[in-house]
């Protein structure tokens, strides 16, 4: 149910997009969408994700852009910003205290060795760079539409496939806590 309500906003503009076939009104209903999303999420557990908090800003930022400027260039380049915001801040987290971002995700629940932590918090700095990458490329390569079904349905695929990769990654190095 959490995947379904973190996509909301996207599902959202994915179907005012295919009725209307306007990405300016598909963007200005999701900036509300994506509003709703967040305050829903500090009224009901007090606290927001990250995640969304930084989608929100730049749903508004890329958003408002692409609907004040009637130019649908801006929305396009927001999975871009946000997969290279999280690549910058993974990276970093190795450098900053003991533990990176991953670890400090997952360590509650599984065992790893300093050096597959690692190796699986660089795989996720990798995963964003590639993943802002390829939707620069379908944003700017390829029909709206056509950028419109990726960014819905590539990227989740994307995510997916590189989260079943790193579950096999991570089934050989497991050791439950007691």
């Amino acid at each position: 149910m959490k995947i379904l309500f973190d996509f909301l906003p996207i599902l959202v503009f994915f179907v005012v997009y295919k009725l209307s076939g306007n990405i300016i009104l598909a963007t200005a209903v999701l900036i509300p969408a994506s509003v709703l999303q967040v305050g829903y999420n500090w009224i009901r557990y007090k606290k927001v994700e990250k995640m969304h908090l930084v989608s929100l800003v730049l749903v508004v930022l890329l958003g408002g852009a692409t609907v004040l400027l009637g130019d649908g260039e801006f929305i396009k380049w927001k999975p871009t910003i946000v997969n290279g915001l999280f690549a910058m801040a993974f990276l970093g987290s190795q450098f900053i205290g003991e533990r990176n971002i991953i670890e400090r995700m997952m360590g509650d629940k599984i065992q790893l060795p300093f050096k597959v932590w690692r190796t699986l918090n660089l795989a996720w700095v990798a995963f964003f760079l590639l993943s802002g990458a390829v939707n620069l490329y379908v944003a700017f390569s390829f029909s709206e539409d056509i950028w419109v079904d990726f960014k819905l349905f590539g990227l989740l695929g994307m995510t997916i496939v590189f989260i079943i990769l790193q579950g096999i990654y991570l089934s050989s190095h497991i050791q439950n806590k007691e």
